[in-house]
């Protein structure tokens, strides 16, 4: 048996060239080429929760389905956002969960010339399941089907009219395994998958690490209904929680002075951003937008609080 001390070595050992392959990873992740790294997990992700998709902030936004996504306490839910695509003339194909055998796989969504395959999931708004009827690229701009985006003709112009017809309407958010999706790739999207490809923005990375750490989006608090589903912009969480408040008053679940309270935090949270934003030259740094996420996370469970707590309301 292997004394106490060799063991610690080769634990070092292993460590640091896992911290290798990590740096590695990350390095080509960042690189415009295809790769695909996933997570696996024993139990399949909840269903698609139903939503609205928030109204298109401009052109040259491109719509980016919310997905369920793992991290340390389980299934999360990533709300669909509006974005800017990393260049002209690339198109979103959303990740998807997939059978693979033993677990749940998670296939990576990315940036190309078309679209590929993303398991037959039923995303919505234009990802049907196979294909993006949503718009396309025409002479350097963003042509929209109005018919299944939610435009403003004051911000958007560039728009068309397409019925999009789906016939198997559903929301199972896996392919393969039990009750999941049976959908195969066909010859198309297994061509559109070996095209280069752009990795998600840095916009969509910190979208997704800022969901991670709230725990109104994780399925194990919110048993598959989060509390966020869809949002204009990347960051833009105050407008969803000025709409949570204004239900809540509506509905009786805020009393007058919890409703204060939330306006007057929130307020606080707006002018801390402004300041820093003010210091920067317009942006935030990192630490200021992981402190300025942790007050919006609080912020968040406290509207939770009090729109279910048990007091008699006034």
């Amino acid at each position: 048996m292997a004394s106490l001390k060799s063991m610690q070595v080769i634990r070092t050992v292993v460590l640091a060239a896992a911290a290798t392959a990590v740096i590695t990873l990350s390095a080509v992740a960042s690189a415009s080429v295809n790769i695909a790294i996933g997570v696996s997990v024993n139990t399949p992700p909840p269903a698609l929760p139903v939503y609205a998709q928030p109204v298109c902030p401009g052109d040259g936004y491109l719509w980016t389905p919310g997905y369920w996504a793992w991290g340390p306490a389980g299934y999360y839910w990533v709300p669909g956002v509006w974005v800017r695509p990393p260049a002209v003339g690339v198109l979103w194909t959303p990740g998807y969960w997939g059978w693979g055998g033993s677990a749940y796989v998670f296939h990576p969504g990315y940036w190309g010339p078309h679209i590929g395959f993303y398991g037959g999931v039923n995303y919505g708004y234009g990802y049907t399941g196979v294909g993006y009827e949503g718009g396309y690229w025409r002479g350097g701009a963003f042509a929209y089907n109005r018919s299944v985006n939610n435009i403003n003709s004051i911000h958007v112009t560039n728009v068309y009219n397409r019925t999009v017809v789906v016939n198997n309407v559903n929301r199972v958010s896996y392919n393969g395994g039990r009750g999941g999706l049976t959908a195969r790739a066909n010859s198309r999207e297994q061509a559109a998958f070996n095209e280069r490809h752009f990795q998600p923005t840095s916009n969509q990375v910190a979208h997704e690490q800022a969901m991670r750490s709230d725990r109104m989006q994780q399925a194990s608090y919110n048993h598959g209904r989060p509390q966020t589903t869809a949002m204009s912009r990347v960051g833009e969480r105050s407008d969803v929680r000025q709409q949570r408040v204004a239900n809540g008053v509506r509905s009786g679940e805020l009393t007058p002075r919890e409703t204060r309270n939330i306006e007057n935090n929130q307020a606080r949270i707006n002018q801390q951003v402004h300041n820093d934003r003010a210091a920067n030259g317009g942006h935030l740094n990192q630490q200021e937008r992981q402190q300025i996420n942790r007050e919006q996370n609080h912020a968040s469970e406290q509207i939770h609080r009090d729109t279910h707590n048990d007091r008699e309301r006034r």
